[in-house]
């Protein structure tokens, strides 16, 4: 599965991030391992997410595998994402 994060634009759940599980045509399929699992994932029109292009390499051996990760693993990168962030801002002095 290739790397996908995505940031909310729309909806209750803006700027929330998430891990994209799969996209059809108009649609992405999104999970973050708490609320919306691997097994039960948000379907949310594409035109209201933002895909993150910049992930961290710890981040992407996270999610790159042949399988599904776990809600565990999704969990874990998204913490991993968040902390890269911060530390990115902290270094810009935001």
């Amino acid at each position: 599965m290739e790397a996908k994060l995505a940031r909310s634009t729309a909806g209750h759940d803006c700027g929330k991030i998430y891990v994209v599980i799969r996209e059809e045509p108009g649609s992405v399929w999104l999970a973050d391992g708490r609320l919306k699992t691997v097994d039960k994932p948000k379907r949310k029109n594409s035109r209201h997410v933002q895909l993150i292009k910049k992930i961290p390499g710890p981040v992407a051996e996270l999610l790159c595998g042949e399988t599904v990760p776990t809600d565990v693993e999704l969990k874990r990168a998204l913490k991993l994402y968040e902390k890269s962030v911060e530390k990115e801002r902290h270094f810009q002095g935001d």
